[in-house]
């Protein structure tokens, strides 16, 4: 009896072994998608920054700054939901080469700016009431998810048809997919900030563009492997 079990227990093994070493016949092929639109809003991190000696000094000079720049984004009318204040801090640097401890005050407002004929005004207003770092400008579509879907569908319709082209020498039909590996990537136009209109033009009335938009690209890749029936 024990032979008996020991001998279908090998058995068992044996073709379980056999299972899982069958290979599936299959073509593995990457496919793009990509989508271009014209950005509809534009995303500004921008940044009051003040430094001194006396952190209670730097703190009012940079609140003073933040509450100006605050009241004239109000009267830019944008809608309270789309600007907030993302980061505030109070830091202390000490230089060791004077022994002496400075301090450097910080506060970020992140504002939607989603009527981009404005975006111009804005700018030169923000500088102009006391922002002095702008640390990122990203135009963007407020349709991103249905775009990304888009592009994910297109991924997919390339690498059918890649797959098709390759088996249909073969005498073979695309199945079934079996594994799909999704690697998608956005691309947000960042222009260099030398977008304020110069004095000089200013003064000679001339109307300046200031940047090129561009296109916003949404790139979806994917890996498949079909079944080949």
């Amino acid at each position: 009896m024990r032979k008996l079990v020991l001998f279908l227990t090998i058995m068992f093994m044996t073709m379980s072994y056999g299972q899982e070493t069958k290979q599936i016949p299959q073509i593995n092929v990457n496919g793009e998608g990509k989508v271009k639109v014209a950005p509809d809003q534009v995303c500004i991190s921008a940044t009051v920054e003040t430094k001194g000696n006396n952190a209670k000094d730097v703190k009012k000079q940079n609140d003073e700054k933040m509450d100006a720049v605050l009241k004239f984004i109000k009267k830019m009318n944008l809608p309270t939901a789309d600007f907030k204040t993302k980061q505030v801090a109070l830091n202390p640097q000490y230089d060791y080469e004077k022994k002496k401890t400075s301090y450097n005050a910080t506060q970020t407002v992140e504002i939607v700016l989603k009527d981009l004929s404005k975006y111009d005004e804005l700018m030169e207003g923000l500088v102009q009431q006391g922002i002095n770092r702008i640390d990122r400008v990203s135009f963007e579509s407020s349709k991103l998810t249905s775009l990304q879907s888009e592009a994910r569908k297109l991924a997919m319709k390339d690498a059918k048809a890649k797959a098709e082209d390759y088996v249909s020498v073969l005498g073979q039909k695309v199945g079934k997919a079996y594994v799909i590996s999704d690697n998608s990537q956005i691309y947000h136009p960042q222009p260099m900030y030398a977008a304020m209109k110069s004095m000089e033009a200013d003064n000679a009335g001339a109307s300046n563009e200031t940047l090129a938009i561009g296109e916003i690209e949404i790139t979806a890749n994917v890996s498949v492997s079909f079944i080949l029936d």
